[in-house]
């Protein structure tokens, strides 16, 4: 499934896998297996836990007009161990055939994509490491407990390696941005919301000006947002606080390194 997505930092979502499993706190109010729960969508008559390949939606990673930011697998993580590595594999492919669009994945599982990405790149030869410069592969960090995952993604071939800090449960001042090309940051919104300490953001904020690192402020979250005037997922920019109003992309690379 290809769609439109009211994700700030995409433009449409392709759900070539299906499925996940929690694995840290950042997944508790995970919106994929909220919706799930209430059988919506796609969901209907079907178990979140339980995680699908969709062959039939590889070929979506390809359409679609000039420059697209695709976000690979909004509903589950693609490096889930039930993912075959050969469907990782065609996966890849086509990243590749499809580089006039930017891929943009996300995992809170950086040991197996690394694994993955290297074993790719050893198989496939040097045309595949400038072939890769539209895969943006990040991580989920939600608070500095986690910070290991940004040390895993450092290891991991990529054009564009990205934190995504939502929901930002914490500070994340023990995670080393060395060799990190973006930052997204977003507090929590939803039934239950835990609030995201406007300091922690502000912080984020603050370390990759100083590295000179793009940053792209989502959303306050429910609670700060609301405190704020932001809107219910606090997503309403012109009402953030001044050091939080900014929202920057990623340059263009060359070559996946």
């Amino acid at each position: 499934m290809s769609q439109a997505t009211k994700i700030e930092w995409s433009d449409e979502t392709v759900n070539i896998v299906t499925g996940c499993e929690g694995v840290s706190p950042g997944c508790d109010h995970c919106y994929a297996a909220t919706w799930a729960a209430r059988g919506m969508g796609q969901w209907k008559g079907r178990d979140f836990g339980t995680v699908l390949c969709h062959e039939d939606r590889l070929a979506l990673l390809e359409k679609g007009a000039v420059g697209r930011r695709k976000f690979v697998c909004s509903m589950a993580d693609l490096f889930h161990r039930a993912v075959p590595d050969a469907f990782l594999e065609r996966a890849f492919l086509a990243f590749c055939a499809a580089d006039r669009h930017t891929f943009q994945v996300l995992t809170k599982r950086p040991e197996r994509m690394r694994r993955f990405v290297r074993a790719f790149l050893d198989s496939h030869g040097p045309f595949y490491l400038s072939g890769l410069r539209n895969a943006h592969l990040g991580v989920s960090i939600e608070s500095n407990d986690y910070a290991w995952r940004a040390d895993m993604l450092r290891e991991t071939p990529a054009a564009v390696r990205w934190i995504s800090a939502e929901p930002l449960l914490g500070p994340l001042d023990r995670v080393d941005l060395t060799g990190i090309s973006w930052v997204v940051v977003g507090g929590e919104s939803g039934a239950g919301a835990r609030p995201m300490d406007l300091a922690w953001a502000e912080d984020v904020v603050a370390r990759c000006r100083a590295a000179a690192i793009p940053v792209f402020v989502k959303q306050l979250g429910k609670v700060a947002g609301k405190a704020a005037g932001a809107g219910n997922k606090g997503g309403e920019i012109a009402a953030f606080p001044e050091p939080l109003r900014v929202r920057e992309f990623p340059m263009a690379v060359a070559a996946c390194r």
